[in-house]
């Protein structure tokens, strides 16, 4: 064990549904009164069903694997995976229901932003709470304050009670408590979403240093694939509670992207998918169907119609479509614009074609985002949802491809038209 950071043996964890549905005393109360007077349930959404109070859920089954002092281990896979109920097992939020989970060292958490912070307290108290709550004397705290503001970016606002924080601020005062302070064990729970970009990068860098320089442990779970495979010696992916696979990060994101169950997908539905929280969605993408097509996998060169539909609030703003070419390991391979979309208040639709010559053989996602751009460049996200899964397959034109995947990415690049001159370059 001395070797070891984190040993989790044959843990499950099951919830007994519909025990308490309320959010709220009063929302508990009104759901009893409901279900007595014979009514629907005012605290349900349209169509949802409530749950017996006999029915349970495995979150998690017989999850068994060991992390050892140093590494940096990613955890993935979809949501209701179990990912972040591992977590917090790990964590002490809550216990299992069967199997043990060993610790060798002090962890910082952050499983959701803004976890650990009281909202009455400044900045600066907070750091102090969250020091102390790690066991850390007011001494230790004290040297590396300065440090810790100076990392969080919010040193203007450090005085400012939290509860006036943007979700932004909130992610990058915890995240610079969570890596300046001294535990053995970090646990990163998809808090870097909020961030912005150059703060990702920073955070990733400050991880990769108290990792390879500190010998600290970092356990890190997110759904953005670009984090991990920078971040991560190695991948646990995880599939209805259970662990579907251990090992090399790339091979890893391999086994996560690869669902089976939209190979022959044509039509994707993404009316309740979860979206970021940067989008306002007042323009939501419903869904997406390859309407010519009897399967999602195509030939190297073809040319394929789909239709999307969406929802619009109103039809007063303007709205623009981006499609963002991703590689089956999540790597973005290219932007494609689809211009401006006419709609009206309720369900559009607009159709366009994708040429499939551009890219080498192998699997894609295609994110679909809905925004709108003003003179200045300030972006506003209204939608940004996975929206369509193909595979290019090898053709006869493929094979003679002079193009090595492996050295070159995904894309094949069309010829450029030299000015001055009349042969092509490629």
């Amino acid at each position: 064990m001395e070797e070891l950071a984190i040993r989790v043996e044959h843990v499950s964890k099951e919830y007994r549904l519909g025990a308490i549905g309320g959010a709220t005393l009063k929302g508990e109360i009104q759901s009893k009164l409901a279900k007595l007077l014979k009514k629907e349930d005012p605290n349900l959404k349209i169509g949802e069903k409530a749950h017996g109070k006999n029915e349970r859920f495995l979150a998690l089954d017989d999850l068994s694997f060991d992390i050892k002092k140093g590494e940096t281990v990613g955890i993935i896979g979809r949501n209701g995976a179990g990912k972040s109920t591992i977590l917090k097992l790990i964590c002490r939020v809550t216990a299992p229901t069967k199997g043990n989970i060993y610790l060798n060292g002090r962890i910082t958490s952050m499983l959701e932003v803004g976890t650990g912070f009281h909202p009455e307290l400044t900045g600066r108290e907070n750091v102090y709470l969250n020091g102390a709550i790690l066991g850390m004397s007011k001494a230790e705290i004290d040297k590396k304050f300065d440090e810790i503001v100076e990392f969080s970016e919010v040193g203007q606002f450090i005085e400012t009670p939290v509860k006036r924080y943007s979700s932004g601020m909130k992610v990058k005062l915890a995240f610079a408590v969570a890596s300046h302070l001294d535990s053995e064990i970090m646990i990163m729970d998809e808090v870097l979403a909020v961030g912005d970009v150059a703060f990702q990068n920073k955070c990733i860098d400050r991880m990769k240093k108290v990792a390879e320089e500190e010998g600290r442990t970092i356990l890190y779970v997110s759904h953005n694939m670009q984090t991990v495979k920078s971040l991560c010696n190695r991948c646990i992916v995880l599939s209805r509670g259970q662990v579907a696979f251990e090992g090399e990060t790339e091979d890893a994101i391999a086994v996560y992207m690869q669902d089976e169950s939209l190979d022959n997908t044509t039509f994707f539905d993404t009316s309740d998918a979860k979206r970021h929280p940067k989008c306002n969605q007042r323009h939501l993408l419903q869904n997406l169907h390859m309407y010519e097509s009897k399967t999602n996998t195509v030939d190297y060169g073809d040319v394929f119609p789909f239709r999307i539909e969406w929802k619009s609030e109103n039809d007063t703003e303007r709205l623009l479509m981006k499609m963002v070419i991703n590689g089956i390991d999540a790597t973005p391979v290219g932007v494609i614009f689809g211009g401006e979309l006419k709609h009206k208040e309720g369900i559009n639709s607009a159709e366009f074609t994708f040429d499939t010559s551009y890219l080498v053989p192998g699997k894609y996602t295609v994110d679909i985002i809905l925004y709108d751009e003003d003179k200045s460049g300030s972006i506003m996200f209204y939608d940004r949802a996975t929206a369509l899964r193909f595979t290019v397959e090898h053709s006869e034109e493929s094979i003679k491809l002079k193009h090595w995947f492996k050295d070159w990415g995904n894309a094949v690049l069309p010829c450029i038209e030299q000015i001055n001159g009349g042969n092509k370059n490629v």
